[in-house]
């Protein structure tokens, strides 16, 4: 064999080498500020019935496997309203509901925490303290299943079947993290200004505040401006959304429960406060 046929050879050789282990070799899984944030923030959850652990936040997703009640998962991020990414025991990293029938957030209020009179003064400093996003979103997800329910006025607080608006919003709280606020609107409001955390310019609220109102006078700014709001009486509240829009419910001709932008609306010009009540 010739001296340039071996140098061909050689190097085809080392060529086929060469693309076997770099095809070998996984992929590199970078970590970045936004992945360490997720770690550093991570809550757990205690699963609280059966549901399936699935490889990507839908439905139609494949299932990973089934997490048993009593299981606990890291939570380490929410991609939408729907859905935790989740860690189990074994360090498999994937999706579950985040509804709360199925898993519930460690450091969540409970309904022993709340007072019927509203009263919150066991909240002290709540002022200073921010809730964690995965307690507002559990509160909205809570919330969201419900778009669409009906409309009722004096509605029952033992069913789901219909809602008046602080029925709405107490269902969503009790569902969503497992606290037992006032039964009516006046009650809440009170229960969220002794948090401390009020505030009455609704663009400086946070996702997942409660927005405290006043009775209807018009569609115009001009038909509440002689109106004294510190001094007037809470007829309707709901829960910011965040990006102009409240979910809440107020008449059976508006659809029962459904998402509804603020500016320029009677709704901004009859907004009293708001603020959080986690």
């Amino acid at each position: 064999m010739n001296k340039r046929i071996r140098t061909k050879l050689v190097m085809t050789a080392l060529s086929t080498a060469i693309l076997f282990s770099a095809a070998s070799v996984p992929a590199p899984v970078f970590w970045n500020a936004q992945t360490a944030e997720a770690a550093s923030t991570a809550t757990i959850g205690t699963i609280q019935s059966s549901v399936s652990f699935r490889t990507a936040a839908s439905t139609s997703a494949s299932r990973i496997r089934y997490l048993k009640k009593g299981e606990q998962v890291t939570i380490l991020s929410q991609p939408n309203s729907y859905w935790y990414q989740v860690k189990d025991s074994n360090g498999t990293v994937g999706y579950i509901s985040s509804k709360s029938e199925y898993v519930k957030v460690s450091g969540s209020s409970s309904s022993s925490s709340s007072s019927s009179s509203g009263t919150g003064s066991s909240s002290g400093s709540g002022a200073a303290t921010q809730p964690s996003s995965s307690s507002v979103e559990s509160v909205i997800a809570a919330g969201m299943k419900y778009l669409g329910t009906p409309y009722e006025y004096g509605s029952s607080r033992s069913t789901t079947t219909t809602f008046d608006c602080s029925d709405f919003v107490r269902q969503s709280f009790i569902d969503g993290v497992g606290l037992t606020l006032p039964a009516d609107s006046r009650g809440q409001g009170t229960y969220v200004k002794n948090k401390g955390n009020a505030v009455t310019d609704w663009r400086q609220l946070k996702r997942g505040d409660l927005m405290f109102f006043m009775s209807y006078k018009g569609t115009s700014a001009s038909s509440y401006s002689g109106v004294n709001k510190s001094t007037a009486t809470i007829t309707h509240d709901g829960i910011y959304l965040g990006d102009g829009k409240i979910l809440h419910t107020y008449s059976k001709e508006s659809g029962g429960v459904k998402i509804t932008s603020i500016a320029g609306t009677h709704w901004e010009h009859r907004f009293l406060y708001g603020g959080s009540a986690l």
